[in-house]
């Protein structure tokens, strides 16, 4: 049709009417496509999301992204933390789960993980949570040689000693802290009700105070009992004095 066109063989209105008459054509072939009804990650696996592309002639995924963003997580020392992993869409019967580790940093760089385990636990748990469990955590699900989707996990954990000053020095507040009021931002509401202390916690706080006031009480009574001193020494050196 190009070619006849190029050597001007026929009346343009020739070209127009089968020009006219392939639209006709496509439009009906079209219509009997089935439409679409949104698009369902992963795309791969289920064919119903996917998009008809007229440029390329062929179906396109809705691209739902590989990787997820990075979920932070904080523990203490010593403590146990879970992870699992969990997608918002239906997956396939066959699938793998491999987890991977890379100590101490945050990233999704590929090449700083290594393999810790693999299987179809969804589940990976730390019974006790130490230093070296800090870093980000990959959890890779896979379809046979297909990889679904990664999600990550940076998992920060708080030294013991650490958490052990940070509740200390909450008790310390508290006690300081007429009838056990919470304080308030300025200019916010006042506080509906005191915090009720639990029995162990008050009798911490009581006892904090205690010891706080007998140190006071006896840097008081050996500060006054310097000046006390000084006048002893300095009368016995006038009275030496005096003899000689």
């Amino acid at each position: 049709m190009a070619e006849e066109f190029d050597k001007k063989l026929n009346n343009d209105t020739v070209y127009e009417e089968r020009l006219q008459t392939a639209a006709d054509n496509f439009i009906a072939a079209a219509s009997k496509l089935p439409r679409v009804s949104g698009c369902f990650p992963p795309c791969g696996f289920q064919s119903a999301g996917a998009v008809y592309n007229c440029i390329t002639c062929q179906y396109d995924s809705c691209e739902f992204p590989l990787d997820c963003p990075v979920k932070e997580i904080k523990v203490t020392e010593n403590s146990r933390t879970r992870m699992r992993c969990d997608v918002p869409f239906p997956l396939p019967n066959d699938i793998e789960m491999v987890w991977r580790f890379a100590e101490e940093v945050k990233t999704q760089q590929v090449d700083q993980f290594k393999e810790v385990t693999a299987g179809v636990d969804r589940l990976y748990s730390i019974p006790s949570a130490s230093l070296q469990h800090q870093g980000t955590y990959q959890c890779e699900i896979y379809s046979g040689q297909r990889s679904i989707v990664r999600l990550y996990y940076y998992i920060t954990v708080t030294p013991q000693v650490v958490a052990g000053h940070t509740e200390l020095q909450e008790i310390f507040d508290l006690s300081l802290l007429p009838g056990g009021w919470l304080l308030t931002a300025p200019g916010g509401p006042p506080p509906r009700s005191p915090l009720l202390l639990p029995p162990s916690l008050l009798l911490t706080v009581c006892l904090t105070a205690l010891l706080l006031l007998l140190f006071l009480s006896l840097g008081a009574l050996h500060w006054s009992s310097i000046p006390q001193k000084t006048s002893h020494v300095e009368q016995a050196a006038g009275d030496e004095d005096l003899r000689s």
